[in-house]
């Protein structure tokens, strides 16, 4: 019992440390964490899309081909609007969305030259359930997914299996690419952009009681 009164006085007398409850709300973030960029799975695959695609149009089209060109700019552009709409989630959402949207159909354009390809060459574009792409998929899963689990690849085999390869990557960014911009949609949707978390701050400032 008297430990019980000491417990109590050291609560009324301001000696005992209170804790917060667990359900308290933390305040939200007006800039939340910026994302490193290099660790998105998609913008992974897409350098690796890159880095195929510049050897491939360098070594299998004919110099002059203005398909070099355009297959390596829509590689490029697949990979840097990835990592610039990263870049800019810390201040806008909107941004962010737009230019994944933007790298996702720059992939998809190079998927079209990859495919055109083949078509003209009477090469065979692989089924997705083949055995050549479903050994490409498993490969897929490795993480960190980088150039080096392809190069063997590009050094040993025809351009016509190269071709599918990249084929399967680009598949395999653009379906990653898909679920991210339904996430980032979802968020946007859900928690606005810059603007609204800076006027919700405000106001939760306002409305917090005076100090003592």
């Amino acid at each position: 019992m008297k430990s019980d009164e000491k417990n109590a006085k050291n609560v009324s007398d301001g000696k005992h440390t209170a804790y917060p409850s667990h359900n308290s709300p933390e305040p939200e973030r007006i800039l939340p964490p910026r994302g490193d960029y290099q660790t998105l799975l998609s913008f992974q695959k897409a350098e690796v899309v890159y880095d195929i695609t510049f050897r491939f149009a360098h070594k299998y089209l004919g110099r002059g081909d203005r398909t070099v060109d355009q297959m390596i700019q829509s590689a490029r552009s697949g990979k840097q609007n990835i990592l610039e709409g990263s870049k800019a989630a810390t201040t806008s959402k909107e941004t962010e969305i737009k230019l994944t949207n933007v790298g996702r159909a720059s992939l998809e354009e190079l998927l079209a030259d990859y495919r055109d390809y083949l078509r003209v060459r009477d090469h065979a574009i692989w089924d997705k359930d083949s055995k050549e792409a479903l050994f490409v998929r498993r490969l897929g899963r490795k993480t960190p997914h980088t150039f080096e689990l392809y190069r063997e690849f590009l050094e040993t085999r025809p351009p016509e299996v190269i071709a599918n390869i990249a084929i399967c990557l680009i598949h395999q960014t653009n379906y990653l690419l898909d679920q991210q911009l339904r996430r980032l949609e979802k968020d946007f949707v859900e928690g606005g952009g810059l603007r609204e978390r800076m006027t919700r701050a405000r106001l939760a400032h306002r409305n917090q009681p005076p100090k003592k």
